[in-house]
């Protein structure tokens, strides 16, 4: 009997500590909560039109697409902040020689490739000497510079160039993305645009290319986070661009879902982006304008010589309203040749200089370009006003082109459009001169030398395709190239824009806007002013497509 005691008084103690353990357990998960949290994992996949051709930065120029992804892969010894100055990149720094003619650069300690690779000067020897290789299938300008450079490499970490005379510009020649030399100095010059280097480039960048792929056949390019870069690590480990052929089934494939972001969202898409739910615009200024260049020849309209004729057709057109009408608002007024981020930007000259639309009508007749009576076009000794303005084969040129020919018929000025079928068409009757007026998208240099554009010179071998012909301007914009430092060289170019100002051998426009598409779906994705296509990316470290349920202790409640 007293043994089946113990049993039962066992079997209640045991039975009891149960309960307390389930009492206790209940106690605790009553002050457990679950939440969610970031997780890593997924994909990121960006849609763009049309597709690389080649990943390298020596043939990249001529191509959109191809710059685009270079940029993400490869760096070079400078590059740009977005107050239009050289900093460093795989440079630590640089220095100038008194005479002007020499720059010794210092490369970043601890530099290596994606391969793992060290980063020395014999690679930027290496790459920027392909480049005085008649054999290179670069552009000819490219190489005409390089081919007047010395390069020598003084050390692992420290490069010398040397110009046959000082020219400040050749700094944004190094800009260029350098190449390892240790995967490409055995491939003869004129066999390297057909490498297979050109589909898995090494670089140094903030992003590499993913390997085993074949992206020409998929038409998607993997991208991996360069940890040398990404530092801290990222949460989504991978990013995907997508190539469409065209506006249509891009914008499909991010309404479906398929893709969370559109590279570059044209004006033409803009309605119908906004359309999607779950679209997030991010707005920038883009580096391009558009300006309209008067043929000053004598295969252009006599009148346009004439610079109280040209302030006249300056004054006579409302940026805002071109805009609004032909843009979808998507651009921002603009006076002059350069971009508002430039240093040598300086609006001040050009509001001293301006002319209002009240007095267009007061040039124009004192011109002798007179409105008769019942006519809608102005004459002079029997001749009509009337112009060939010249504009590319594209849906926003051509829309710009009609309202601008609209603003001018008010002033009595006749427009005749001539479209050019390509851009090649374009360039072809552009240097044939053959045009009064053209309409023209430019990308200028992020250094203020415009020497190419509106010098002398540059009327014969160069791009002063309206043949500007002024030798005070000539003078102040080859002054500007020849001195180093921006407080030197500003006077130069604060004299080139007011000879520029009021003479009026071109009107800008507007400069271009870009707009990156981006789905509600990518989480803590803050995006800021973008100069360059790497600039997208600046806050991916802290992007997230995925979340995880976690239990942590509920919050106190707050007492009332």
């Amino acid at each position: 009997m007293k043994l089946h005691l113990r049993w039962q008084l066992l079997l209640a103690v045991v039975g009891f500590g149960l309960i307390l353990a389930i009492l206790s357990f209940q106690v605790q998960s009553a002050g457990l909560c679950t939440t969610r949290v970031p997780a890593s994992g997924g994909v990121f996949a960006e849609g763009m039109m049309g597709a690389p051709q080649r990943l390298n930065p020596l043939f990249s120029d001529s191509f959109p697409v191809d710059r685009e992804m270079v940029n993400l892969l490869f760096d070079g010894l400078v590059q740009y902040d977005h107050a239009g100055r050289f900093i460093p990149a795989l440079a630590e720094s640089w220095t100038v020689s008194e005479d002007g003619r020499s720059l010794q650069f210092t490369l970043r300690s601890g530099l290596v490739w994606h391969d793992g690779e060290p980063i020395t000067t014999a690679d930027v020897a290496f790459t920027y000497g392909l480049l005085q290789q008649d054999a290179l299938p670069a552009a000819d300008a490219v190489k005409a510079l390089w081919q007047t450079v010395t390069i020598n490499a003084i050390d692992e970490r420290t490069i010398e160039f040397v110009l046959a005379e000082p020219y400040a510009p050749f700094l944004e020649a190094t800009m260029r993305g350098i190449l390892p030399a240790h995967l490409l100095q055995e491939v003869p010059v004129a066999e390297l645009a057909s490498h297979s280097f050109n589909q898995q480039p090494v670089g140094s960048g903030p992003w590499r290319v993913a390997p085993g792929q074949d992206w020409t056949a998929s038409r998607s390019l993997r991208l991996t986070p360069n940890p040398m870069y990404w530092r801290g690590g990222t949460q989504i480990p991978a990013l995907d661009f997508r190539f469409y052929p065209d506006e249509e089934s891009l914008l499909t494939a991010f309404a479906n879902g398929d893709i969370q972001a559109v590279n570059s969202v044209s004006d033409e898409m803009l309605p119908a982006m906004t359309a999607v739910p779950h679209a997030r615009l991010f707005t920038t200024v883009d580096r391009q304008y558009t300006q309209i260049i008067f043929n000053q020849s004598d295969t252009g309209f006599v009148p346009l010589r004439q610079a109280e004729v040209r302030r006249a057709l300056a004054a006579g057109l409302n940026r805002e309203q071109l805009i609004d009408q032909a843009l979808n608002g998507q651009g921002v007024p603009l006076t002059g040749p350069y971009l508002p981020d430039s240093w040598a930007y300086d609006q001040a000259i050009f509001a001293a200089a301006g002319v209002n639309t009240a007095n267009s009508n007061e040039l124009l007749n004192s011109a002798g370009w007179l409105l008769p009576e019942g006519s809608a076009v102005r004459q002079r000794e029997g001749e009509l006003f009337q112009l060939r303005l010249l504009v590319l084969n594209n849906d926003a040129q051509q829309r710009l082109a009609q309202a601008v020919a609209a603003q001018w018929a008010k002033l009595g000025v006749e427009v005749l459009l001539e479209t050019a079928a390509t851009i090649t068409d374009l360039r072809e009757k552009l240097a044939a001169r053959d045009f009064d007026v053209a309409l023209v998208d430019i990308a200028p240099s992020i250094d203020p030398d415009l020497y190419d554009f509106w010098s002398q010179e540059a009327i014969i071998r160069g791009q002063n395709y309206g043949a500007w012909n002024n030798r005070r301007a000539s003078e102040a914009l080859e002054a500007g190239r020849q001195t180093w430092g921006m407080g030197q060289r500003r006077p130069s170019y604060n004299t080139f824009l007011n000879i520029y100002a009021d003479q009026v051998p071109a009107i800008t426009l507007y400069q271009h806007v870009y707009t990156y598409a981006l789905s509600s779906e990518v989480n803590q994705a803050e995006i800021g002013p973008i100069y360059e296509p790497r600039d997208r990316y600046q806050t991916f470290a802290n992007w997230f497509l995925l979340y995880r349920d976690v239990t942590i202790a509920c919050p106190a409640e707050e007492n009332s």
